[in-house]
């Protein structure tokens, strides 16, 4: 069964966007590498992809109607992330058995890799220490751009609940490194 996904838009709406001052991660800096499993359980770096400009998202939990929305959203607008010469990746601390049935009831066609361990979130200032409920270290919603060479050219950290990256500047910076 295909969950539902949303289509109301929410870019425009009131945002709390962490700054770039206030983050670990800088713009130009070289993207701290990682090596995570995905969902089919293959070994993924950020390295496989040097030659390729790379969004990374980082969301807080699979199933829940924001992270699915936001994903829906990059699956189906692919082929602009294809004609950009960039790999998307999905990142959330879930575990590779949920991230499988995640991507296989949605269809998502990018890897969503599991940071079960919490170190990559963690490198990238996208780590809720306390988050709803009592859960204790998950992904922040966040969005970055690691160009071809390695380096961060763009970072976005969401702290609207309810809120997704901001996509139109995600592809104006995709198309402006392509």
């Amino acid at each position: 069964m295909l969950l539902f996904c949303l289509t109301k838009c929410r870019y425009n709406c009131n945002r709390n966007i962490k700054s770039l001052n206030s983050m670990n991660i800088q713009i130009g800096q070289k993207a701290p590498d990682f090596t995570l499993y995905d969902s089919e359980r293959n070994k993924v770096s950020l390295a496989d992809f040097k030659g390729k400009n790379v969004l990374i998202l980082f969301y807080p939990q699979a199933f829940s109607s924001t992270c699915t929305e936001e994903l829906c959203t990059v699956r189906d607008d692919i082929a602009r992330y294809s004609n950009a010469n960039a790999q998307v990746l999905g990142i959330s601390v879930d575990s590779i058995f949920t991230l499988k049935r995640y991507r296989d009831e949605q269809g998502y066609n990018f890897p969503l890799l599991s940071d079960f361990n919490k170190e990559v979130s963690a490198a990238y200032d996208s780590l809720y220490e306390n988050w709803i409920f009592d859960m204790k270290g998950v992904s922040k919603r966040s969005a970055f751009i690691v160009d071809k060479e390695g380096h961060i050219q763009y970072a976005e950290l969401v702290e609207t609940k309810d809120a997704v990256p901001d996509f139109a500047a995600i592809n104006q910076r995709l198309t402006e490194l392509n």
